[in-house]
């Protein structure tokens, strides 16, 4: 047979097979290579012309000239064979790309593994008597951790009185995706018959709560609050899901958000403020804040990637901690950000967040990111130890000044002195395009078979503008921006030099973006109250793995003040 006359062109997948196998042999840049893609190219018309070049030039801000166009040509059409083989393989969501983050700035090092030390808590007060267990519902879990511990109360009892709560108030403040009643009340009779038999997990043996559905959980739906993905019944536990079960926790409801991770609109409709019903809880970790602020968990599992712990606290009046990024696994998570994604706790108040954030840290090898970095909270140790910075102007805010001002007093006269502090200048907006572009990729297929054309939200600012949208996002720019981060990265922790603790109100310049991107940890806390009583907020921004010092200080400031006990009283019943 006469193979020469019965060869056929190259598909762009063999050319791409192929093509990879010549560079590997220093081939890529000979006639060879070329010689193929004319082969390709004899099957149909090039893909792309220079005229197309041209056009594409204005979104990269670039000019060619005509000879350089043509020249690029037969290169952009292999780009986009490469591109095709890309698409034909599927993947997860939870599939990181092979870079990985680190927050350290280059020369810097984080704290050696360390044997874990349990938190210290100071001396509970006795508890005050109840004789309905529903008037436990705005109990700190450090408090309703001792009552289970003591069988003053059981778990049962607590979790059937928060099931009812969940129920009750769930189509006013449209908090729940799915309640978890014979899941939650079968691990309560177990934490029952444990601590009965004097096998004590620790404190949160027996404490319901509550996780933001984009947490996996075995055979049970995690919809990320967005149509294509209510049917989604994952294989197995995310990581903290497995560790808040082998901490004897109770898990009563997947708790909504905003579809994937945008905003407080899921598809069961808008998730509201226990404080104002009238309003949206924030975005996205929507139905942690809102069931934790109206007394329905005893806490809740949030995530933040811009915002997601820090607005939602701000909003609801909770205390939420975002860890340093690395600290806790986000292995089973709906991925957004492989970059800039955290889980963290939204709780009463900082001791609580300390006994959530010690049972869920630690190094995970099914995420690359996490590290084995101790944390160690002591509540005991004095708060003037602390070096603690302001951000300057943090008391000239509008709404917010006298409360902020006022923050700044108590704290003095616990012994802080304040040092005025400025984060960096930095393009943090840019630098954000990174996000964007993560969750373009994350999301990638779900925009190429049109299935974000099928979330509630489709304006400009919306997940589908916005995916379509950072698709056209250069990877030069991409990796340029990332070059920026590292920079950004130095600066920061330049300007935090000895520090431990910077106070800085969450909306205020860039501290919210800035620090997102560095991954350094922050305690949103209540601080006070508006006109028409709703809260407000202060945040206390860590240096990196400093979380237990953020949380030190976060107590300190509520012993000495009572905004994170005050309750919204249409749900006191």
């Amino acid at each position: 047979m006469d193979r020469a006359r019965n060869a056929r062109p190259l598909g762009r997948r063999e050319f791409l097979a192929f093509s990879s196998w010549t560079a590997g042999l220093g081939l890529a840049t000979t006639a060879f290579p070329r010689a193929l893609w004319a082969q390709v190219q004899a099957a149909g018309a090039p893909r792309v012309t220079p005229a197309m070049i041209e056009q594409a030039e204005h979104l990269a801000g670039l000019a060619f000239t005509d000879a350089q166009r043509k020249q690029m040509e037969d290169g952009v059409n292999r780009t986009l064979a490469s591109i095709d083989a890309l698409r034909a393989e599927k993947l997860p969501n939870q599939l990181a790309p092979c870079l990985n983050f680190d927050p350290l700035p280059p020369g810097r090092v984080r704290p050696p593994p360390a044997p874990r030390v349990a938190p210290k808590l100071p001396p509970p007060p006795a508890p005050e008597p109840f004789t309905d267990p529903e008037e436990l519902a705005f109990r700190p879990l450090w408090q309703l951790s001792e009552l289970v511990r003591t069988r003053e109360i059981t778990s049962v009892e607590l979790t059937e009185m928060y099931l009812a709560r969940l129920e009750r108030f769930a189509p006013k403040l449209l908090f729940v995706v799915t309640l978890l009643r014979d899941r939650a009340l079968a691990q309560a009779k177990r934490a029952d018959e444990e601590i009965a038999a004097g096998k004590w997990r620790g404190p949160l043996h027996g404490i319901p709560w509550g996780a933001k559905d984009l947490l996996h959980t075995k055979g049970i739906a995690t919809t990320y609050g967005a149509e294509p993905f209510r049917g989604q019944l994952p294989a197995e536990d995310a990581a903290v899901v497995e560790k808040l079960d082998a901490a004897g926790a109770v898990l009563v409801a997947k708790l909504t958000l905003g579809a994937l991770a945008m905003g407080d609109v899921w598809f069961g409709g808008m998730t509201r403020n226990p404080w104002n019903p009238a309003e949206g809880s924030s975005g996205s970790s929507a139905g942690s804040a809102s069931a934790t602020a109206a007394g329905c968990v005893g806490f809740a599992i949030g995530s933040e990637t811009l915002g997601s712990i820090v607005s939602l606290s701000s909003r609801c009046g909770t205390t939420g901690m975002r860890p340093t990024f690395g600290r806790v696994s986000r292995w089973g998570a709906m991925a957004l950000s492989w970059s800039m994604d955290k889980l963290g706790a939204l709780c009463r108040d900082a001791l609580d967040c300390a006994l959530v954030l010690d049972a869920i840290a630690g190094r995970d090898e099914r995420d690359r990111s996490t590290v084995d970095v101790p944390f160690r909270f002591d509540a005991t140790r004095p708060i003037g130890e602390l070096k603690v910075g302001v951000l300057s102007g943090v008391a000239a805010r509008g709404a917010g000044e006298a409360a902020d001002r006022q923050t700044l007093e108590t704290l003095k006269s616990l012994g802080v002195d304040p040092k005025p502090f400025k984060f960096p200048d930095a393009p943090v907006e840019a630098i954000n395009l990174m996000l964007g572009v993560e969750a373009a990729s994350a999301f990638d297929d779900l925009t190429r078979d049109g299935g974000v054309d099928a979330l509630k939200e489709q304006g400009p600012g919306a997940w589908p503008n916005q995916f379509r949208t950072s698709r056209l996002v250069p990877a030069v720019e991409y990796l340029r921006a990332a070059r920026l981060r590292t920079r950004l990265l130095e600066q920061t922790a330049e300007a935090f030099g000895d520090l431990d603790v910077v106070v800085a109100p969450a909306f205020a310049g860039n501290t919210l973006g800035l620090t997102n991107l560095t991954g350094h940890p922050a305690l949103c806390l209540p601080n006070g109250f508006r006109k028409n009583g709703t809260p407000t907020s202060i945040t206390f921004v860590g240096k990196l793995y400093g979380d237990a010092e953020v949380l030190r200080l976060g107590h300190a400031f509520q012993a000495a003040t009572d905004f994170h006990r005050r309750v919204p009283e249409a749900f006191l019943k």
